[in-house]
């Protein structure tokens, strides 16, 4: 088939939609780090190529990740547009306690409840970790098209448990590709915690 058209590295075989789809994965953290609206169509472009390449390994949840994921990003798209400051750019603010407690809860909730609707579909080989990095994953960008800096932190869950997961698929460039996502979170949430402080200080400074 045509997505499985790919090229060898090191010994491995590598599509050439997970090469492309990862690498625009990629580009979207950079630009979300930088509050560009060009964030959601790269990504919208990279989740196409992405659901093919995890239709084809057998993760379901990783392939449904994709589709929620591209819904969420018109949404993000949107939301993005409308709150713009001249200043800062796309608005963002740390989260209460109270949203973190509830981001937490959904996250663990959501898992379980997946992983049960995987095994019992027997839509993945690896239902926990397939779960738990779709329910993240679709957290991650529902707080990111909010602007709450903690959608960063999601993300490293995320990545600690995608890492093991696509070197046991047999997904070698895409393991490699969330080594580099983590480092590439932690750069952003420093970024967007200190734009988070600097519009928190503005909004209480005397006109």
């Amino acid at each position: 088939m045509w997505y499985e058209l790919g090229l060898t590295l090191f010994g491995q075989k590598i599509a050439y939609t997970e090469l492309v789809g990862q690498v625009l994965a990629l580009a979207v953290v950079f630009l979300a780090q930088r509050r560009s609206l060009l964030t959601w169509p790269v990504q919208l472009v990279s989740v196409a190529l992405l659901f093919t390449v995890y239709m084809s390994s057998h993760l379901g949840g990783l392939a449904t990740r994709q589709v929620v994921v591209g819904l969420i990003a018109v949404y993000g798209w949107y939301a993005w547009v409308r709150r713009r400051d001249p200043v800062f750019g796309v608005v963002v603010r740390a989260g209460s306690w109270r949203e973190r407690g509830v981001v937490a809860g959904v996250f663990v909730a959501g898992t379980v409840a997946f992983a049960l609707v995987l095994d019992w579909l027997d839509a993945s080989w690896a239902p926990w970790p397939d779960a738990a990095i779709f329910v993240g994953t679709v957290l991650a960008f529902a707080l990111q098209g909010l602007g709450l800096v903690e959608f960063w932190l999601v993300w490293l869950v995320v990545d600690a448990v995608g890492v093991p997961l696509q070197i046991q698929s047999g997904l070698y460039f895409s393991a490699v590709v969330y080594l580099i996502f983590a480092g590439l979170v932690v750069h952003g949430f420093i970024d967007w915690t200190r734009t988070a402080r600097r519009l928190t200080e503005a909004a209480k400074s005397p006109l």
